[in-house]
Order: C-alpha cells, then sequence, then structure tokens
C-alpha cells in the first residue's frame, strides 16, 4: 500500500469509528501501531484481521510480495504494540506463530477471505501470521 493510500484509510477508519466504506467496506480492519525499527519512529499500519477462537491475528501477507512488509519488521524488533480498533486502543503483544499453528490460522483466514490463499502461492516465502495478545 502507498503511503497516500495508508494516509486516506487511517483517517477514514478514525473519523468512522473503524467503519470503512468503498473496497474496505465490512472488512475486518485495525490499526497497527508499530515502533520503526531502524527509526525508532512511531508508525501506523491499517490491515485485516481475524477474530478465530476468541484470539486476534494479523498476517503479513504484502499481498503476496516476495519481502515481508515493514510493520512485520518492525514487531519483531519491538513486539510491544498498539491496536486500533473501532473507537478503542489497546497495549498488544505481537507473537508470530510458527509450524502447524501457523498453518492452521492462515488456513482458517483463506477460507474466510479467499485472496489470501492467492497471496501464499505467489511468493515462496511463507506468509507470517502474527497473533496480537491483548496486553496491561
Amino acid at each position: 500500500m502507498a503511503v497516500d493510500h495508508n494516509s486516506a484509510v487511517i483517517e477514514e477508519f478514525r473519523n468512522q469509528q473503524g467503519r470503512m466504506s468503498g473496497g474496505y467496506a465490512g472488512a475486518p480492519l485495525l490499526l497497527l501501531h508499530t515502533t520503526g525499527a531502524r527509526t525508532g519512529q512511531p508508525r501506523v499500519h491499517p490491515m485485516m484481521y481475524l477474530d478465530f477462537e476468541g484470539r486476534r491475528f494479523v498476517f503479513a501477507s504484502k499481498a503476496g510480495a516476495d519481502t515481508h512488509p515493514d510493520w512485520y519488521h518492525n514487531l519483531v524488533g519491538s513486539p510491544k504494540v498498539q491496536v486500533e480498533l473501532g473507537a478503542e486502543t489497546y497495549p498488544a503483544i505481537a507473537q508470530p506463530l510458527q509450524g502447524a499453528e501457523r498453518d492452521r490460522i492462515y488456513q482458517e483466514q483463506v477460507r474466510q477471505v479467499p485472496r489470501f490463499g492467492e497471496y501464499q502461492q505467489k511468493t515462496k516465502r511463507t506468509i507470517p501470521v502474527v497473533e496480537l495478545i491483548r496486553s496491561r
């Protein structure tokens, strides 16, 4: 996503308390706040999420690109994040999943949003699945 596009999505998200229009209408969307790995500066990233089995997940798909998105590198370096969902913002720990658990959750995302299967087919990398664990 281009920076200008992200800025517009973030503005609409905040103005409408998470209720989006256009291509994002009805999509589960949140804003993930990370700390820049190199700069230490705060960053905000709009992304789709999955609530499943009482847990919340995001996917570092980058639409099937061959490199991980910047936000994924940021949270690996600093897993303390903020999640903005609707009118609520809360602290969380970002925990990448591994192995069979990663595969199981990714398959559920593909079941609900089939284009995520296309993203995985477009790249040789394994798309990371990250659990956002609410903290205090």
